[in-house]
């Protein structure tokens, strides 16, 4: 049997990445690595739910991706998060971001970031089992069926 390398390490090996301390990256780097996982975790399932027309996938995937349901998955979720877990969330949450909430209000935004840093660094950590733990926890808990 094959053992399966990462999409993150097959990344890294083709490209030639240098090894980097995770743990140093400032957490909106970590939000944006996140954004970007969570989103693409997002957009595998709605797909895999069926072929539909580019619009309608949109609107389907909104729906997960925007600040407020995220701020629901992360409160959800709190009680589940180990306490490193819950330092990430926390320098995520508390970061002074440069850009603001285009429909959401500040708080929801300061935790969606902070729930982004998280996926980030468990991404970055190759801890690809407990992303999708966490996502789909975090969404049965706030409700939101997909």
């Amino acid at each position: 049997m094959e053992e399966s390398v990462s999409l993150l390490g097959q990344i890294k090996t083709v490209f030639a990445c240098k090894e980097q301390d995770v743990r140093s990256y400032s957490p909106l780097t970590l939000a944006y690595i996140g954004d970007a996982i969570y989103d693409l975790i997002i957009r595998s399932v709605v797909v895999e739910r069926g072929n539909r027309a580019a619009n309608d996938l949109h609107k389907r995937t909104t729906r997960y991706v925007k600040a407020e349901a995220q701020a629901q998955m992360i409160m959800a979720l709190q009680e589940e998060l180990t306490e490193e877990e819950m330092a990430v969330f926390k320098r995520g949450r508390n970061a002074k971001a440069y850009t603001s909430a285009k429909n959401a209000s500040i708080g929801d935004y300061r935790k969606a970031t902070g729930f982004e840093a998280l996926i980030g660094f468990l991404y970055l950590t190759e801890q690809t089992d407990r992303v999708l733990y966490l996502v789909k926890r975090g969404i049965e808990k706030a409700g939101l069926t997909i």
